[in-house]
């Protein structure tokens, strides 16, 4: 990288706001973030983020790309790993072992991976009533958007003993494998053999407000609520459309608790962000 290259990236990462975006957009990883999912994780009005993401764009730090009515960002690693290679070339007399630096140009490909992070895998666990529809479109969604770092379940306190057809095909319809998905209760994960929780969320208000089992690992637990899309009327359509939005609302909500740094927080602190997730708006209709 040429000092003409470096100097733009500077002057974008010059504002406190784009350097928090920036490195939002870094921890989140490949998956990137939309603009009002950026907006809301910053605490920051949707018209001043506009304008962040676009001096970071110019800069080249950011990249988009349209997913239907919105621009998914993501953090240009490549420019960043040239710009700290750049600051660092010439490090003690080109010798940065020397101060502990590990980068230069020519060992940057031997560097780290970007999007460095804790080797647990943590366990999640969706709650709701009858574990036919919320529960299980969190669980898919989850154990899709968070491979290799979360192993999501479901169950219910009164299961109904069948997944909701309604939730396969809207899962279905987004080429999610539903074969091994089933409605099952609560009570088998509070066996001494079950998968020790890291989080337990209940997505409906009716399991909120029950007496839940013990779980074994003493995990962190936030209610986040939806409306139930299973008592929507009317046309086949409008009930589908009921379950198509639940499912962009549990997408919004899942890509919030992805961006966070849980490695780096103590529990208090994630357990204050897990609920404030769970109070975000969640209307995604137009």
């Amino acid at each position: 990288m040429e000092k003409s290259a470096a100097v733009p990236v500077f002057e974008a990462l010059s504002s406190g706001v784009r350097l928090d975006v920036f490195r939002l957009l870094v921890r989140v990883g490949p998956q990137g973030m939309v603009a009002g999912e950026l907006a809301a994780a910053l605490d920051l009005p949707a018209t001043n983020m506009s304008f962040h993401l676009k001096t970071l764009t110019q800069a080249g730090l950011v990249s988009s790309e349209q997913e239907g009515r919105y621009q998914r960002y993501r953090a240009n690693m490549p420019l960043m790993r040239a710009l700290i290679a750049y600051l660092t070339e010439e490090c003690c007399t080109g010798m940065p072992e020397a101060c502990g630096i590990p980068l230069r140009r020519h060992d940057v490909s031997q560097t780290k991976p970007e999007f460095s992070m804790s080797d647990k895998t943590y366990n999640v666990l969706f709650l709701c009533s009858a574990n036919s529809a919320r529960s299980i479109i969190a669980e898919v969604l989850l154990n899709e958007l968070g491979k290799g770092r979360f192993k999501a379940y479901s169950a219910g306190s009164h299961p109904s003993g069948a997944v909701h057809p309604l939730t396969l095909q809207v899962l279905q319809a987004q080429g999610y494998e539903t074969g091994h998905l089933r409605s099952k209760s609560w009570e088998e994960f509070a066996r001494p053999d079950a998968p020790k929780m890291d989080f337990v969320f209940t997505v409906c208000d009716q399991t909120a407000g029950e007496v839940c089992p013990t779980w074994p690992g003493q995990p962190l637990t936030a209610h986040w609520g939806f409306a139930d899309p299973v008592k929507v009327e009317g046309s086949e359509q409008r009930r589908l459309d009921a379950f198509s939005l639940v499912q962009n609302q549990l997408v919004n909500r899942l890509r919030l608790f992805l961006s966070l740094p849980l490695e780096k927080l103590d529990r208090l602190a994630i357990r204050q962000e897990i609920d404030r997730i769970g109070r975000e708006p969640v209307d995604t209709g137009a």
